[in-house]
């Protein structure tokens, strides 16, 4: 799942989010077809596309005044928890939040797995130390 907040120009405060959970592709620009529509003179109708690449999100820019990552331009980068991209050099900036596909219940029960294979490999090694110890 991937959220795409908008934040204020002025302050880091959100203004509107979108979250996505199955969509392989989403668009952002000013066109009315984009997935994430933004009226601003900077951003192109076609701006950035975030796409699922694997587990990863990847961004590819597709605007003529760039998609810019902690100040440099971008064309193509893997999107990161927590990074916020910026449309243009002075245009909107957006927070991108990715959560893992596994809901919590099955981490734990991978936990649990994992656990109980851990101890049975424990109580494995004992036993064959103990045959050792005898033969």
């Amino acid at each position: 799942m991937i959220t795409l907040t908008l934040l204020h120009p002025l302050q880091p405060v959100p203004v509107q989010s979108w979250t996505f959970k199955s969509e392989p592709r989403i668009r952002i620009g000013r066109s009315t077809n984009n997935e994430v529509v933004l009226y601003s003179a900077v951003v192109s109708r076609h701006h950035v596309e975030i796409r699922r690449a694997g587990q990863e999100w990847e961004l590819i820019n597709l605007g003529a005044n760039g998609t810019y990552i902690d100040g440099k331009r971008v064309t193509k980068t893997l999107a990161v928890d927590g990074m916020i991209m910026r449309l243009a050099s002075s245009g909107p900036k957006i927070l991108i939040k990715i959560e893992s596909e596994t809901p919590v219940e099955e981490k734990e029960t991978d936990l649990e797995r994992i656990s109980a294979l851990l101890e049975s490999q424990k109580s494995k090694s004992r036993r064959d130390a103990k045959d050792t110890l005898i033969s």
